[in-house]
């Protein structure tokens, strides 16, 4: 079994600042054992995200992401968002499952793409899908809340930034249906995530770089930021995500000229964020 989370630690000294990419994954495992295409499906990854993540190291934060994709089983859903109809049989843990399970087939194990067909031509066993939590959704948690935990212990706060990508159109099944999206659009659930200060550095940034940027639309910040972002107590959650169009072509998830511009601005704010986190007081 591959393994399931990577971090990477800082290459100088660390300050309280966690990246983390969970749905970069593209290590597909052998027991998937999908129908649609392979190529379709990747389509639901953000992909090179941890690359263009990857030179905030150099600025003291640590970056944690998954190998394995996101349709295997989904580390931005809770472990009991599950649509038991995609079961052969019974599940014997709780069920609690999302709008997003339930009406668009995207929930903690992927059913549907939509757009493309279902992902699969047959039913799970409870097997497989506990197999798929117990190997990679609780590994990728484990390993975030404890560098998350570490930093709080340390420093007393900790700033952790949750990153995307997402298509450069929504569609019919989208929250913003068929439009073209703003270069990024940052999410802390309508504030209730992280301190102000996070969110007016991460957009003013961006801004200055030329960027448009939207707050909370169409995305808010889902299951990790919502676990992990408590700012009463020193907790700080943001969501980023980057439109694809700036970096790659969507169709064949290959580099674009802009790549290197892109990572060389993520690098920036990566340097205003670290900044923010050695000066609890900003907070």
């Amino acid at each position: 079994m591959i393994p399931a989370v990577r971090t990477v630690t800082p290459v100088t000294d660390p300050v309280p600042l966690v990246f983390d990419s969970p749905h970069s994954g593209s290590i597909y495992p052998a027991d998937f054992n999908h129908a649609i295409d392979r190529m379709t499906l990747r389509r639901s990854e953000d992909a090179h995200v941890e690359e263009l993540f990857a030179p905030a190291v150099a600025e003291g934060a640590t970056l944690i992401h998954a190998l394995f994709p996101r349709c295997y089983v989904d580390p931005n859903r809770n472990s009991d968002d599950i649509d038991v109809s995609m079961i052969d049989g019974t599940w014997d843990g709780p069920v609690n499952p999302t709008f997003k399970t339930l009406q668009r087939g995207v929930g903690l194990i992927w059913k549907d793409m939509k757009a493309f067909g279902p992902v699969y031509d047959r039913k799970l066993t409870a097997g497989e899908i506990r197999k798929r939590i117990d190997t990679c959704w609780t590994p990728y948690h484990d390993t975030l809340k404890s560098t998350l935990d570490r930093f709080h212990e340390t420093h007393g706060h900790v700033l952790h930034v949750n990153c995307h990508s997402m298509a450069s159109m929504g569609d019919r099944t989208t929250e913003d249906g068929e439009v073209p999206r703003p270069d990024f659009v940052i999410g802390d659930r309508d504030g209730s995530t992280c301190a102000p200060a996070l969110t007016d550095c991460v957009v003013e940034t961006l801004r200055e770089l030329g960027y448009s940027v939207a707050i909370n639309d169409p995305y808010k910040g889902f299951e990790l930021v919502r676990r992990h972002g408590r700012p009463t107590e020193g907790r700080h959650s943001i969501q980023i995500e980057i439109n694809r169009k700036l970096y790659m072509e969507e169709a064949t998830l290959s580099k674009v000229d802009g790549f290197l511009q892109l990572e060389q601005n993520l690098t920036v704010l990566a340097r205003a964020l670290a900044k923010l986190a050695a000066d609890p007081a900003a907070l």
